[in-house]
């Protein structure tokens, strides 16, 4: 293929090609040219033109495909329009001679198009340069034209659409031959050639002003006789073609009329809409001839024109657009209506017309109401359509209350407005669901009266008119569910209050089902009450139905729709009921079939009607129930469902019967009991009637065989039981289309009705299959239908073999014996219910039973395959393959492959061809590669040929997708034929004409499997991998040139599985801008495919994808559509666009999709594009509430007037990106907000620094930054928490609190002490404050508490006086719920108030934890503050905050303690709930604690916490003033702390309140920790362990769990696991903190113990004291029964996951193991440190023996921590892990028990052991000297002074330590020689002279000498001068420990070093600072030391003289400066001082 990418055509590789090569081989060449023209220079262009146009022209005769041909087109084109345009006439010349040849042969059929094709992309692009040449071409082309076929006429018309589109207005002369022609092709016979007429048509209309005045009429009757027949493609162009033309009528200005002769007559809006309104009511049959069929009332108009001319009312006004409607909605909606009014009998002749009728009707109006207008146009829309109910509804009042004798003409009028007023209420219905919680003014609009119209119609005579006014009632509770209780309150009572009225009855049952069917839409339910008032009122509707004849069969029906919507509710709601409805179903059927028998002889036809429907109502009843309430289908349950069902199922044998006795009257119900009790029995499974399978199979076979259908409606009975993927092949309408709604009537044909409520009223409450669109169920006489087929299936898999034969048998023999139509209804649905069978066997991997069952099913399928119904022969189909895999033989699967094989190669009908072709894909589907390869080969043969038989597109279209069915089941078996099988796709793809379609979608479809089949290979270098990759390549670019969607779609789904395979070979640029110009296709499925392919390409580079977009939208203007404004808002801002336009949930959930990928990659770079695009959806929606923001803005005024001003300005002319975004759109626009800011939190540390941020934008203006935007942020959190949508403020709030939490701590730079978010306290104020008023939903107030904590917690509003708008909202709602569960809003469940309730209870909670935290933190550094103020203002706030919940603090503990006791309640495992209390908790009522534990689970950790510290802050002391009273908490709560305690009982004492009040909050906790659930959220186990550390802070708790020895091991237990399971830090270092605090608890507990027992027993007997603490007197310590074991157990955990090498086990050996080292994270550091203190608490707490038993434990852990972490750091620090280890060690050794004397010796041993140790640390032979030598030298010194001297003074330890001192002091590093000076002062200073003796002896010789040498070397450095300095502080101690006679010595060695120290003045002045400090050191030494030994100083000074004279002069030149120097040098003294003294302090 290489070769052919080059200027011009390669001749001699083309020759050497075979035929199928040389097409791939031009085409390729083609495409390179293409791009290659338009990157090459003109003069090269010039240079070369006449060869290329030689070439060019000779491929035209060397019959060219049709892709070829137009891309040969193209090239021409774009060759001459770069190059010269001499020869251009010659071109076109040539052209026409081709065209005019007489050659009539096929051979030269591709040449004649080929010329057709290039005169219309030459003139297309050259238009009127060419000048008049086209009058002869035009001419030429349109004689040709007579003679031409199918393609020729489909080419021709595009070829004329494009001469039109090039030459425009000049073409004039010849616009009305176009025309005749395009108007004769418009009603062709073929598709195509219809649409490409339309699309010529299109084009002539924008110049040929005839076609939208003067011709108007012809156009559109044209249009509606071109309807006829036509298919989908043909209505969607020629409803373009005809909306456009009629909208063109209205709006255009005639330029020059006045000017020109005639004048041009101005179009009104009537007419035109009178012209559609023709089309749809009387079809294309002309005005005239139209009246001879009226007058004898048969013509009725086609299904297929009236669908079109839907279409066309819906191009017509989306041409006109959204402001157009608005401004002409009234007049739009009066014609809509009208179509099915009663003066055009028409269109509503029947009740099947009707129906279809309606739903054209809806559709119009909801795709364009629905699409194009903004909320509030669409508010305005609601209000006229309520109008046009009102006044039919008037109109229906004159006729009803006139009572005289003209009633009877009434009726007709009634009928009348039956169907305008279900039209109207449907579109009602949908506009408020579309508008959700924004339809709120709408309904409180009283002048509209929504509700009063709407209920009011309720009683309406036509049952239609009642279902469509409770379907509308249905919506408004959906969108807004405040109304659902007033609404459902309302119908209850009208329905008690109109008893007596069938219309009432009927109307409100229907509407209070419909209600019901909202609550499940309605997360905030309804009250629980409410279901015991239905249920009673269903209960007496059905007890009195019996009372009144004329109502009976109305009340029957009422009460069990009501009982049945009841179940929707789910088993919380129908568990109370369930005995009363099980009691009713028992009583509606007789006992036995004797009375059955009696009923039978007695009833009449009335009564039986009654019955019927009582008891089909009885059975829907029951269903709803086994549906909805699975949970309560217990066995129990299950045996009282049962008894009735043997009735139920004799009734249905005996119906026959009834019907033959009472006729007709009796047909439809009999047939609703059948389907109704067919629906039952798919539900229960088959063993529950069991026992009467045979006689429901005989039912269901009579039924399936004796239809009352006579039309074989196969639509409605097979798609689900074909393939999914096989309905492609069949007809488009299948496919989902944006016009389904309307379609679906074409699918199931003529004679047949399409669904709608009234044909099934129990439909209303179920749950819709299509989202939010009316329930639409088919007619009875079909749904029974289906429904039997579907039961067929189950019940003949579960009777006896013998019975299942039989009965197949009999099905088959049904079959042979009809004929005609009749034949294949039947046959239809025997096949059906073959086919489900076959598939319940196959799902529920069962057997189809003996040989001869084969047989039967065989024959039927067999039959089926070779039927002409396509969509039979594709169930066949699956159900051939279906038998192969039940039966599960290779030998037979084997079979019916062959026989397919043999039909294969012996039929020549296209019937069977498809059939059998269809059939071997699907045995290859279900059951692999059929296992041997040979039946591949040949299959693969078989289909090859099939697909290449071009007599009959039908066939190929099958076996290719046969073909890639094989393909995809085959796998890696298929490489073998991949070469073949891509070049017979190529070959087609290039030769099959555009006209056939569905081959080229088949083609498609065998494209994807193959490359989905050969995957990753794709990716290979390898040459014959090359070429498969260049065919894929080459099959996609025809695919994308198809001018069918559907086959650009698959283009774009192989390009898409190319890209995820081989990515870089895939053109990114192209393929973004075929996505970008498909983006709003007016295909579905396009634009799906679309979407999918985008949100894969940007998963990956996302980037690329959007630069790729905005660069195609910059270069091409004319190619995108103008909906994706790309240029302008990008992408993404197209794909919001799209998600605001889109309805289809797939699609939605795409874009969606799309933009959260492109928003995580991306956001961050693009900050500013990103925060725009949100701020444009979210404030095009402002003008609803610009004067409330503008309000809110100026109560800061002055620099905050120009902020307001962003929200006014909006009409400034520029058109806003986004108009009228609905509210969804808004919701995901702030949800994109949060996304961005958590996408910054992972970016640069800049987003949250304002200061950062700033500098780094001065430095580069392109950095951005999210803390800059702070301002938007705000605005838009506040414009979504201010909206009317519920969900928009949910999402508001929500990005508040993101921001609150995010930004709170940003400090202001421009004024320090201040934070950023402050000067936005006003628009917080202001966007919390309308979520507090009394009509807001609960989970709105109960997010903004949330908002409210964190704002008051963020702490960045300082002053108490700003801070209180915001707690006074927090107040105002601790009012409100203070009067409990009773008080709140009746409007929801009694779960919402429990929700709210524990929302302001947690708030409070959050709030109070955090004063109480300030409080804390100001209260410490109080002493250390050096400024008053500062401590004055910290002091103020943290209290301040205190004080502002104190007052509420005593309301607020008891709310908290009686919500905790509520969850704990809840939490009880289900056995207790008998315990539980009958009237629910404080805040949950009984029957919804279900629900209301999920709202518990949200709160309780806080409450918790707060309750804790609450509890701790009165100390467990202060009892509350009332609680002396017998009942704790006041009447707010019901339940006090004890059940019963108001009852009298007797007072508790303020100890058992405090201890029931420590145990509930101890038993929540424990509860909670010892079994985390997987959702446990860190921040709730985070506050449980916060309020065990507040609760164990103060004694009483402490004592208790002291005193309580399991308690507190339970405790330890809970909390080691918590930290197995939980890794994160904070929570580990939490526990520990606990642990610490229960081990102190146990510590008090036992010095308590202690000091009693000395007290009791007195000091004489000492000795018999018992021994208190763990292990007693024997010392052993008992796992689980041991508090001191547990602890060890959880610091082992710690310490071994922190530093495994602790672990002997892992290690292998106890001993020392050199490792090297570690630091540990700083986390890890804190963790380790916290064990270290736990463990060196523990000896405390156990006895002398239980000591001894855990020291080798402790020495061996505290050692190891030590020894693994004692790294060397700069500055000779200890790591924070050491300094633990040695803080440990010193509490450790300084234990009493190291002393007292039952455990001293032991002790003593032990200690040595570990000193040994510590010194074995050092490796002598110097292997491991990573170690840090100052932190052993300091443990040893930790032992030598801090423990008995007997424990170190032993000789050879002694030694062994004083040898590590003199090595360390020979070690070079400056720092461990300080450090080693500063341990030895502390042990010389040591008091007994055994210890500090042998070290003076051993090393002051050496310290002498190294002073000496530093002395001669004078010190060149600070570190140097403070060894110097260190070392003097040693002797000068020395001095001072010496004795008498020894310390002259001493004293003489010391002076002379100081004196050498000393300058003169002179030496004094030049000196370096090192120097000079020296000096002044010594100096000032020595004044201290002469007075102190003055003799000594004496004598040392006489004997040397040059010393003394030295000291003098130094003395003089000083005493100048002397003054001056002191304090320096003091502060020098200082700051070498505070190292050791803080050594001493950590653990010396």
């Amino acid at each position: 293929m290489e070769l052919a990418h080059s200027l011009l055509l390669n001749e001699e590789a083309y020759n050497q090609l075979g035929d199928v090569q040389k097409a791939e081989f031009i085409f390729d060449w083609l495409r390179y040219l293409e791009k290659l023209l338009l990157a090459t220079s003109r003069s090269d262009v010039r240079e070369k033109q006449k060869t290329l146009v030689e070439q060019l022209l000779s491929l035209l005769n060397s019959s060219p495909g049709p892709p070829t041909r137009k891309l040969l087109a193209k090239n021409l084109a774009i060759l001459y329009s770069i190059g010269d345009t001499f020869s251009i006439y010659e071109t076109i010349d040539k052209c026409n001679e081709l065209i005019r040849s007489k050659d009539d042969s096929p051979s030269y059929l591709p040449t004649k198009l080929a010329a057709v094709v290039c005169l219309g992309s030459l003139y297309k692009k050259l238009g009127r340069i060419l000048g008049n040449t086209f009058t002869d071409t035009v001419g030429n082309i349109l004689k040709a034209m007579k003679s031409a076929e199918s393609q020729g006429r489909y080419e021709i018309m595009l070829s004329l659409q494009n001469i039109l589109s090039g030459l425009g207005a000049a073409a004039t002369p010849c616009h009305r031959d176009v025309y005749k022609a395009a108007r004769s092709c418009l009603t062709d016979r073929s598709m195509a050639v219809r649409c490409a007429a339309a699309k010529c048509l299109l084009e002539l209309q924008n110049e040929a002003v005839f076609m939208w005045s003067t011709d108007l009429d012809s156009v559109a009757t044209l249009c509606f006789k071109s309807f006829e027949g036509s298919n989908y493609d043909v209505r969607i162009s020629v409803s373009k073609l005809l909306g456009t033309v009629l909208a063109k009528a209205i709006i255009s200005k005639h330029p020059g009329a006045a000017a020109s002769r005639q004048s041009v007559r101005r179009v009104s809006l009537e007419e035109v809409l009178e012209l559609l309104g023709t089309g749809f009511l009387r079809g294309s049959s002309g005005f005239l001839r139209a009246s001879g069929d009226m007058l004898k009332g048969t013509s009725s108009v086609s299904r297929d024109v009236r669908v079109g001319v839907t279409q066309a009312y819906v191009v017509f006004v989306s041409t006109l657009g959204g402001a157009w409607l608005e401004k002409n909605f009234a007049a739009f909606l009066s014609h809509t209506l009208s179509l099915v009014s009663q003066s055009h009998p028409k269109a509503t002749q029947t009740q099947i017309d009707a129906v279809c009728s309606r739903r054209c009707v809806s559709f119009i109006l909801r795709a364009t109401v629905g699409s194009l207008l903004g909320e509030k146009a669409q508010i305005a829309a609601a209000k006229d359509i309520c109008q046009a109910i009102w006044k039919l509804k008037k109109v229906m009042d004159a006729v009803t209350s006139d009572g005289n004798l003209e009633t009877r003409l009434g009726s007709a009028d009634v009928a009348a407005s039956q169907h305008l007023l279900v039209c109207a209420l449907q579109e009602l219905g949908n506009l408020i669901h579309s508008l959700g919680t924004t339809a709120a003014p709408l309904l409180q609009d009283s002048s509209a009266g929504v509700l009063d119209n709407v209920i009011s119609v309720t009683l309406h005579p036509s049952i239609s008119v009642r279902l469509a006014a409770a379907w509308c009632l249905h919506c408004i509770a959906v969108a807004l569910p405040s109304y659902l209780t007033p609404l459902l309150d309302r119908c209850l009572e009208r329905l008690t209050v109109l008893k007596s009225s069938p219309e009432a009855v009927t109307g409100f049952s229907f509407a209070v089902a419909a209600l019901l069917g909202a609550v499940k839409h309605c997360p905030l339910g309804i009250p629980h009450g409410k279901g015991k008032i239905i249920m009673t009122l269903a209960e007496d509707l059905l007890c009195s139905a019996a009372q009144n004849s004329r109502l009976s069969a109305q009340r029957t029906q009422a009460g069990w729709l009501l009982i049945a919507g009841l179940m929707t509710l789910g088993p919380a709601f129908v568990n109370h009921h369930l005995a009363r409805v099980l009691l009713l179903w028992k009583c509606v059927f007789p006992v036995s079939p004797k009375d059955l028998g009696t009923e039978k002889s007695r009833g009449d036809s009335f009564t039986w009607q009654v019955t019927l429907e009582g008891r089909a109502g009885a059975l829907c009843a029951i269903k709803s129930f086994v549906s909805h309430c699975g949970d309560l289908l217990t066995e129990e349950v299950i045996q009282h469902l049962l008894p009735p069902l043997p009735c139920a199922v004799d009734l249905l044998t005996l119906l026959s019967s009834i019907l033959k006795t009472y006729g007709s009257p009796l047909k439809t119900p009999s047939v609703v009991y059948r389907q109704r009790l067919y629906e039952l029995l798919i539900l229960l499974p088959p063993e529950t009637y069991e026992g009467y399978l045979c006689a429901v199979l005989r039912e269901l076979a009579a039924d399936l065989t004796a239809p009352d259908i006579q039309v074989a409606a196969s639509t409605f009975l097979l798609p689900r039981l074909c393939h999914q993927d096989d309905l492609l092949i069949l007809s488009p309408l299948l496919q989902d289309t944006d016009h389904r709604f309307i379609e679906e009537q074409l699918l199931l044909g003529n004679g047949i009705a399409c669904g709608s409520l009234e044909y099934d009223p129990y439909s209303i409450y179920e749950k819709d299959v299509e989202g939010d669109s009316v329930p639409k169920p088919l007619p009875p006489t079909l749904s029974v239908i289906s429904s039997a087929v579907k039961l067929f299936g189950v019940v003949c898999a579960h009777v006896g073999e013998a019975q299942r034969l039989l009965i197949l048998e009999q099905l088959l023999d049904s079959i042979k014996h009809t004929k005609g139509a009749r034949q294949q209804v039947v046959q239809l649905h025997v096949v059906s219910s073959v086919s489900s069978f076959l598939k319940y066997v196959a799902g529920s991997k069962g057997h189809l039973g003996p040989e001869e069952m084969r047989r039967p099913v065989l024959a039927l399928v067999m039959g089926a395959l070779e039927s002409p119904s396509p969509l039979l022969r594709c169930a066949a189909a699956e159900a051939w393959a279906r038998l192969a895999q039940v039966v599960d033989d290779g030998a037979f699967t084997a079979v019916l492959a062959q026989v397919s094989f043999d039909k294969l190669k012996s039929a020549r009908d296209a019937v069977t061809r498809t059939g059998h072709s269809l059939a071997l894909g699907s045995l290859h589907r279900y059951l692999g590669g059929i296992s041997s390869s040979q039946h591949l080969n040949s299959c693969v043969g078989i289909l090859y040929t099939l697909s290449q038989d071009s007599t009959s597109p039908d066939v190929q279209t099958w076996a290719l997708h046969s073909l890639s069915l094989v393909i995809d089941s085959a796998g890696p078996l298929y490489y073998t034929h991949a070469e073949p099988t891509l070049s017979l796709i190529i070959m087609l793809l290039l030769n099959v004409p555009p006209t056939h379609a569905e081959v080229h979608q088949s083609l498609g479809r065998c494209l994807n499997a193959l490359i989905t089949t050969l995957g990753p290979e794709l990716q290979g270098n390898s040459t014959s991998v090359s070429t498969l990759r260049t065919s894929c390549l080459l099959g996609c670019a025809v695919m994308q040139d198809n001018p069918d969607c559907l086959v650009q779609a698959q283009a774009i789904s192989c390009l898409q599985q190319l890209h995820m395979f081989a990515p870089r070979h895939v053109n990114l640029s192209s393929l973004v801008s075929c996505l970008c110009v498909n983006l709003c296709s007016p295909y579905l499925l396009l634009r799906r495919a679309v979407l999918a392919c985008l949100r894969q390409l940007v998963q990956r580079e996302a980037a690329e994808v959007s630069e790729h977009a905005v660069t195609l939208a910059k270069v091409s203007r004319e190619e995108l559509t103008p909906d994706a404004n790309i240029r302008e808002v990008g992408l993404e801002g197209a794909l919001l666009t799209l998600l605001d336009k889109e309805t289809d949930g797939r699609l939605c959930h795409d874009i969606k999709e799309t933009l959260n990928h492109m928003l995580t990659s991306m956001a961050v770079d693009k900050l500013s594009f990103w925060l725009k695009l949100c701020k444009d959806v979210l404030a095009a929606s402002a003008d609803f509430t610009t004067v409330t923001c503008v309000d809110t803005m100026q109560e800061e005024e002055g620099d905050k007037g120009d902020d307001a001003s962003v929200l006014t300005i909006r009409n400034d002319g520029r058109p806003h990106p986004f108009t009228n975004p609905r509210w969804a759109t808004r919701v995901f626009a702030a949800e994109c907000v949060c996304r961005i800011i958590n996408q910054c939190e992972n970016a640069h540390s800049a987003h949250f620094d304002i200061a950062l941020a700033q500098e780094m934008k001065k430095r580069d203006s392109r950095n951005d930054f999210l803390v800059l935007h702070l301002a938007d942020l705000i605005r838009m959190a506040f414009m979504a928490a201010t909206d009317h949508s519920d969900q928009l403020r949910l999402s508001g709030l929500e990005t508040l609190l993101v921001v609150i939490r995010r930004f709170a701590t940003i400090p202001e730079p421009e004024f320090p002490g201040h934070v950023i978010l402050e000067q936005y306290q006003a628009n917080v104020g202001a966007a919390l404050r309308p979520a507090f008023t009394s009509e807001t939903p609960p989970d709105v107030t109960a997010k903004a508490c949330q908002v409210c904590s964190a704002w008051i917690a963020s702490g960045v509003v300082s002053d108490l006086n700003d801070l209180r708008r915001v707690h006074q909202l927090l107040v105002a709602s601790l009012t409100k719920i203070q009067v409990g569960k009773e008080a709140l809003s009746h409007l929801y469940n009694e779960s919402a108030s429990t929700m709210e309730i524990l929302a302001v209870l947690k708030a409070w909670a959050e709030v109070y934890i955090i004063a109480v935290e300030r409080h804390k933190n100001h209260k410490q550094p109080l002493k250390t503050t050096c400024s008053e103020e500062s401590v004055g203002n910290g002091s103020i706030s943290s209290d301040g905050l205190l004080d502002l919940v104190h007052a509420d603090l005593g309301t607020l503990s008891r709310l908290w303690l009686a919500a905790l006791q509520d969850f704990a309640l809840l939490t009880l495992p289900s056995e207790f709930a008998s315990q539980l209390p009958v009237e629910g908790g404080a805040f949950y009522t009984a029957e919804t604690s279900e629900s209301a534990k999920s709202h518990y689970y949200n709160s309780w950790a806080f409450i918790l916490h707060a309750t804790a510290l609450w509890l701790t802050s009165t100390g467990f002391v202060v009892a509350d003033p009332d609680e002396g009273a017998p009942n704790l908490s006041r009447p707010v709560t019901p339940t006090s702390m004890c059940q019963g305690s108001s009852s009298g009982a007797p007072v508790k004492s303020p100890e058992d309140v405090y201890t029931e009040r420590f145990h509930l909050i101890l038993g929540i906790s424990v509860e909670f920790l010892c079994s985390l659930r997987s959702d446990a959220t860190m921040e709730s186990i985070t506050a449980c362990l916060h309020a065990l550390q507040a609760l164990l802070d103060v004694p009483w708790p402490r004592s208790k769990i002291g005193s309580d020895q399991d308690l507190g091991i339970e405790l330890l237990n809970v909390l080691h696991r918590v930290i197995l399971t939980r890794e994160s830090p904070s929570i580990q270092l939490a526990s520990l903190e606990v642990v610490r605090q229960i081990i102190c608890a146990a510590q008090e507990h036992v010095k308590e113990k202690r000091r009693s027992a000395e007290v009791d027993d007195g000091a004489a007997e000492k000795e018999t004291l018992p021994e208190f603490g763990e292990g007693k007197d024997t010392g052993g310590l008992v796992p689980g029964k041991s508090l001191v074991f547990a602890t060890l157990e959880l610091c082992v955990c710690i310490l071994v996951r922190q530093l495994p090498e602790l672990n002997p086990k892992l290690t292998g050996s106890p001993g020392v193991k050199a490792t090297k080292p570690q630091m540990l994270s700083e986390d890890g550091s804190r963790l380790v440190s916290a064990a270290l203190v736990i463990l060196s608490e523990l000896p405390a707490v156990c006895s002398p023996e239980g000591s001894i038993s855990i020291l080798p434990t402790i020495l061996y852990l505290t050692i190891g921590v030590l020894r693994e972490t004692a790294v060397k750091l700069p500055g000779g620090q200890l790591s924070s892990t050491v300094a633990a280890s040695l803080q440990a060690l010193k509490g450790i050794l300084s234990s009493p028990m190291a002393r007292a004397e039952k455990s001293h010796t032991a002790w003593t041993d032990l200690l040595r052991s570990a000193l040994t140790t510590v010194l074995d640390c050092w490796d002598p032979a110097g292997t491991h000297q990573e170690l840090d030598e100052v932190s052993l030298l300091t443990a040893i010194t930790v032992f030598t002074l801090s423990t008995s001297p007997e424990v170190t003074t032993i000789p050879c330890l002694q030694k062994r330590c004083i040898e590590k001192f003199k090595a360390t002091l020979e070690i070079k590093d400056p720092m461990v020689q300080i450090k080693t000076y500063q341990l030895l002062l502390s042990i010389f200073q040591y008091p007994n002279p055994a210890v500090s003796y042998p070290y003076i002896y051993s090393l002051v010789s050496s310290i002498v000498e190294k002073l000496q040498e530093i002395d001669k070397r004078k010190p060149e450095d600070t570190t140097e001068l403070q060894i110097f300095q260190e070392g003097i502080k040693v002797l000068e101690a020395l001095v001072a420990i010496a004795e008498e006679q020894h310390r002259s010595q001493l004293v003489a060695c010391l002076l002379p070093i100081l004196i050498s120290f000393l300058l003169d003045e002179n030496a004094l002045g030049s000196a370096t600072s090192i120097m000079r400090n020296l000096h002044d050191f010594a100096l000032q030494n020595l004044m201290q030391i002469g007075p102190q030994y003055s003799s000594v100083f004496k004598s040392v000074m006489a004997s040397s003289p040059a010393l003394k004279a030295r000291l003098e002069a130094a003395i003089k030149g000083n005493q100048e400066s002397v003054k001056l120097k002191i304090p320096t040098s003091k502060h020098t003294k200082n700051s070498g001082k505070n190292s050791s003294i803080q050594l001493k302090t950590n653990f010396l």
